[in-house]
C-alpha cells in the first residue's frame, strides 16, 4: 500500500492546481477554491460554542445529500441533543445545500491530506462519520480509524472494475476496512466486499433513496400557474437534461402542440438557459410566468431554477430523466417512478442498477434516438391498458424498496451506543 501513497499525494496536488490553473473560465473551480479558502478558521468560529455532539455526513454532492437526508431526519428523531454536520466535495451539492435546515452546519470539505484530516477532526470531533454512496478519502478515513470514531458507509454501491477488486488496489482496500460498517445497496456489492474480507463489516441495506422519494412524494404539493398552464393536457416532464437530450426531445414538443412539456435543466445557467429557448420553440420560462408573462400558444415550460423537478414529476404523464446521453449516466430516475408514471431515459444507465432494474420490471424504457423516444411515446400515449401497466410496474417498484432507513437507524441505536 505504501507505494501507492505517492501517486495519491500527486493526483491531490494535481488536482488543486488544476483547479487554479482553470479558475479563470470555469465557475466550479472557482467556487471549489473560494469556497476552502480559510475554511478552518470558519469552522472553528461556527463551532466554537457547540457543547452537542456531532454526527459528520460527507456527501459528494446534491445527489448523495438527497440519499443521506432520510437518515439525518432519523437521527434528529432519535437523537435531538445531537447536532449535524455536512461537508460536500462538489460546488453544486454546497451551493445548492448551504442553507438547507437539515443540517446544522454545512461546509466544503478541504482536500484530502495528514494535516487537513487531523485538523478537521479535532475542531469538529465528530462521535459519528456518515459516507453517503462513495468517494472515499484516505487521510481522512485513516485518521477516524485511528481514533477509535465509528464511521459508516451508507447506500454503497460496488462494481468488479474498481481498483478495491484490482492487485493494485491495496490501499482503496484499507479506505474500506476503516468502516465500522458498510451498508449496501445490491448482492454484487456485498458478494465483492466478502472477497475482499469485509464480510462481518457488510449489509445489504438497499438504497435510502427509496425513503427520500416516497417522503417527498407524499408531501403536500401545489402549482396554480403550473396547474392553469397545462389545462387538462397530457404532459411530457423532462428533468436534469443536458443538451443531447434536449436535442433528442425537442423535435417532438415543437411538433406536438397537442401536449404540454415542462423542461428541467440540469444546469440553469445563462446559456444552457438560452440554449432551451433556441431549441423548444413554443416556450415560456417559469421566471417569466411568475412575472406576468403571457403563455399564450405555449405548449413548452422551461424551469430556469434549482430546487422544483422532484415535486413536478406529480404532473406528468410521462417523465423523462436526463444524463443518459452522457459518460456519466442518468439522473435520479426514483423521482418519477415513485408518482406511478414511466421513465424514459437515454442509452447509458449500465452503472445505475435502479434505472436497469426499473427497465426489468416493465417501468421504464431506455432510448437510442429521437425516432426510438417518439415510437415509446406514442404507444404509452396512445394505450390506456398498456400505459396503466407501464406506471404500476414503476410505482409498485419502488415502494417495494422502501425502509433501508430504518434499518440502518436500529444498527446504530443497538452497535453505536449514540446517547439520547
Amino acid at each position: 500500500m505504501k507505494w501507492q501513497l505517492p501517486f495519491y499525494n500527486l493526483f491531490l496536488s494535481l488536482y488543486v492546481f488544476v483547479a487554479h490553473v482553470i479558475k479563470g473560465g470555469n465557475k466550479k473551480a472557482a467556487l471549489w477554491l473560494k469556497g476552502r479558502k480559510d475554511i478552518f478558521e470558519k469552522l472553528a468560529l461556527a463551532l466554537k460554542n457547540n457543547k452537542a455532539p456531532i454526527i459528520w455526513f460527507h456527501c459528494a454532492s446534491i445527489g448523495e445529500f438527497e440519499q443521506g437526508r432520510p437518515l439525518m431526519e432519523q437521527l434528529k428523531l432519535k437523537f435531538p441533543n445531537y447536532k449535524i454536520l455536512v461537508s460536500f466535495f462538489s460546488p453544486s451539492g454546497y451551493e445548492a445545500k448551504k442553507d438547507d435546515s437539515i443540517a446544522d452546519w454545512v461546509f466544503y470539505l478541504p482536500i484530502d491530506g495528514s494535516k487537513n484530516a487531523e485538523k478537521w477532526l479535532s475542531i469538529v470531533q465528530p462521535s459519528l462519520v456518515v459516507f453517503v454512496k462513495y468517494e472515499f478519502w484516505y487521510y481522512y478515513l485513516k485518521r477516524i480509524h485511528e481514533k477509535n470514531i465509528p464511521a459508516i458507509l451508507v447506500s454503497g454501491i460496488f462494481r468488479s472494475n474498481q481498483p478495491f477488486f484490482k492487485w493494485y488496489g491495496g490501499l482503496h482496500r484499507y479506505m474500506l476496512h476503516c468502516f465500522k460498517h458498510l451498508f449496501v445497496q445490491n448482492e454484487q456489492s456485498n458478494q465483492l466486499l466478502t472477497k475482499i474480507g469485509l464480510e462481518q463489516k457488510t449489509t445489504v441495506m438497499g438504497d435510502t433513496r427509496f425513503d427520500r422519494v416516497i417522503h417527498i412524494a407524499k408531501e403536500f404539493y401545489e402549482n396554480n400557474l403550473i396547474e392553469q398552464l397545462i389545462d387538462n393536457r397530457q404532459v411530457i416532464v423532462a428533468g436534469s437534461t443536458w443538451t443531447e437530450d434536449d436535442e433528442v426531445l425537442d423535435h417532438f414538443a415543437n411538433t406536438h402542440q397537442e401536449l404540454f412539456f415542462i423542461i428541467a435543466p440540469h444546469e440553469v445557467d445563462e446559456d444552457r438557459i438560452a440554449e432551451c429557448k433556441n431549441l423548444y420553440k413554443h416556450h415560456i420560462c417559469y421566471s417569466d410566468l411568475l412575472a406576468g408573462v403571457t403563455a399564450e400558444n405555449k405548449n413548452v415550460l422551461i424551469i430556469d431554477n434549482i430546487g422544483m423537478l422532484s415535486k413536478l414529476y406529480r404532473y406528468a404523464t410521462i417523465a423523462y430523466v436526463g444524463g443518459a446521453f452522457g459518460d456519466d449516466g442518468v439522473h435520479n430516475v426514483l423521482e418519477a417512478a415513485v408518482y406511478f408514471k414511466p421513465v424514459v431515459f437515454g442509452p447509458v444507465y449500465d452503472k445505475f442498477v435502479e434505472a436497469a432494474s426499473l427497465i426489468e420490471v416493465g417501468g421504464a424504457f431506455s432510448i437510442e434516438d429521437a425516432l426510438h423516444l417518439e415510437k415509446i411515446f406514442i404507444q404509452l400515449l396512445s394505450d390506456p391498458e398498456y400505459y396503466g401497466k407501464v406506471c404500476n410496474s414503476a410505482g409498485n417498484f419502488v415502494l417495494q424498496h422502501a425502509g433501508s432507513t430504518y434499518g440502518i437507524i436500529q444498527f446504530i441505536q443497538e452497535n453505536l451506543r449514540l446517547t439520547n
